[in-house]
């Protein structure tokens, strides 16, 4: 059976606290982190550990070797990547329950066989001359808008 709700994966992440954010929104979203290898750093990394803070246990993180072990074991599901070269602004684009929400390196961004791979390529609009988020920024706000449109948001309560 597919995934119902929207996954979130990280392509070569070097900033250990971008990841640790991305567990936290893991945690509090009940969604899957993929996080696909090689990082610049280790998982046991302190900075990670701060940022995750207490939510480890909650999230839902899966390690991936590299690109290919990533696109073989992941689960089906359009790839939607969030690029500065994107074609579709964000408030245009139709997510899909089961979409995989894929974010660059905070450094290099994805390569060409990565933005190939992709079936959409999304934009998050910003002033004209900021250059960019930060991942997990970008991460939590391409997310949340996922699960708003696709009705995953948990109720408060």
């Amino acid at each position: 059976m597919p995934p119902t709700r929207p996954r979130l994966a990280l392509f070569q992440p070097v900033i250990p606290q971008n990841v640790g954010a991305c567990i936290r929104l893991s945690a509090c979203f009940g969604v899957e982190l993929h996080v696909i290898e090689p990082v610049g750093f280790r998982f046991d990394d302190s900075a990670m550990k701060r940022a995750a803070l207490d939510y480890g246990p909650l999230g839902h993180m899966i390690r991936h070797a590299d690109w290919d072990a990533f696109q073989r074991d992941r689960e089906p599901g359009r790839l939607v990547l969030f690029t500065t070269r994107g074609a579709t602004p964000l408030d245009a684009f139709a997510f899909q329950p089961d979409d995989v929400l894929l974010f660059g390196s905070e450094t290099a961004g994805a390569p060409e066989a990565v933005h190939a791979a992709a079936v959409a390529r999304v934009v998050i609009p910003l002033m004209p001359d900021a250059r960019s988020l930060n991942l997990s920024v970008s991460a939590g706000i391409g997310l949340f808008e996922a699960l708003r449109q696709t009705g995953g948001l948990a109720s408060a309560s």
